[in-house]
C-alpha cells in the first residue's frame, strides 16, 4: 500500500512540471485523491459490497469533480490532470501509464449491453474535452486530440483528432502516406469528391465557353459576308 502511494506520487511529479513537493501534490492534485477512493470503491466493488463502493464514487465525485464508475479497471502509472469534468464508465478499462486530461469521457453510445466502454491500453494520452464513446479499444501509446470525438478502434502509437475522430499519423507515418483502403479518412474523401465535382465544371464552362466564342465568331462573319454584298 505505502508503495503504491508512493508511486503514485512520483507519477504526478514527473509528469507535470507545475508540482514542485511531494506536500503540494497531496494537497492539490484531485486526481490523485480520485484514484485513491477509486481503488478503495473498486476493492468493494469486486467483494459484491456496490451499494458502499458507490456512495464512495459519488462522494469523490462531489470533492474532485470526477466521476469513476466503481466497475472501472485502472491500471498502474495512471495520471489524470486537473481532472474537472471526468467520466469513465463502469466497464471501461484503462492500462498503465496512461494520462487523462480534464473533460474526458470514457463512456458508452447507449445501444450496447455488457461491456459498454472503451478499453485503454498502456501508454496513452487523452486530451482535454475528448470524446472516446463505445466497446473499442484505443492502441496502446496513442494520443487523442483535445476535443477529439472517437467513435472506432484505434491502431496502436497512433494520433487521433477531430469529431468524428480520425487517424492522422501512425507509427510516425502521416495516413496519406499509409494503404487508404485499410486507413480511410471520410473528411478527406468529401473534399476529394468536391475538388472532383468542381473539376467537372470548369472544364464544362469553359467547353461552353468556348461553343460561345466559336458562335460569335460564326456570326461576325456572316455580318461581314453580308456587308460585302
Amino acid at each position: 500500500m505505502l508503495s503504491q502511494i508512493r508511486r503514485d506520487i512520483q507519477v504526478v511529479l514527473e509528469r507535470d512540471p507545475a508540482a514542485r513537493s511531494v506536500l503540494e501534490v497531496l494537497l492539490c492534485y484531485p486526481g490523485l485523491k480520485a484514484i485513491w477512493a477509486h481503488r478503495v470503491a473498486h476493492w468493494l466493488w469486486k467483494r459484491n459490497f456496490k451499494l458502499l463502493a458507490r456512495v464512495i464514487s459519488q462522494i469523490s465525485r462531489f470533492f474532485t469533480q470526477i466521476e469513476i464508475h466503481p466497475g472501472a479497471v485502472i491500471g498502474q502509472g495512471v495520471f489524470i490532470d486537473h481532472g474537472s469534468g471526468v467520466v469513465i464508465g463502469e466497464t471501461a478499462e484503462i492500462g498503465d501509464n496512461v494520462t487523462i486530461y480534464q473533460g474526458v469521457t470514457l463512456g458508452g453510445t447507449g445501444k450496447e449491453k455488457g461491456k459498454r466502454h472503451p478499453t485503454i491500453e498502456s501508454g496513452v494520452v487523452i486530451g482535454n474535452g475528448a470524446r472516446i464513446l463505445g466497446s473499442f479499444r484505443v492502441g496502446a501509446n496513442s494520443r487523442i486530440g483535445a476535443g477529439a470525438v472517437v467513435l472506432r478502434e484505434v491502431p496502436p502509437n497512433s494520433t487521433v483528432v477531430g469529431n468524428p475522430g480520425r487517424v492522422v499519423v501512425q507509427n510516425g507515418v502521416r495516413t496519406d502516406q499509409l494503404d487508404m483502403i485499410h486507413m480511410p479518412d471520410p473528411i478527406a474523401n468529401m473534399f476529394d469528391q468536391m475538388q472532383r465535382q468542381i473539376d467537372r465544371l470548369t472544364q464544362r464552362i469553359e467547353r461552353l465557353e468556348e461553343e460561345n466564342r466559336a458562335l460569335r465568331r460564326a456570326q461576325e462573319g456572316l455580318t461581314h459576308g453580308h456587308s460585302h454584298l
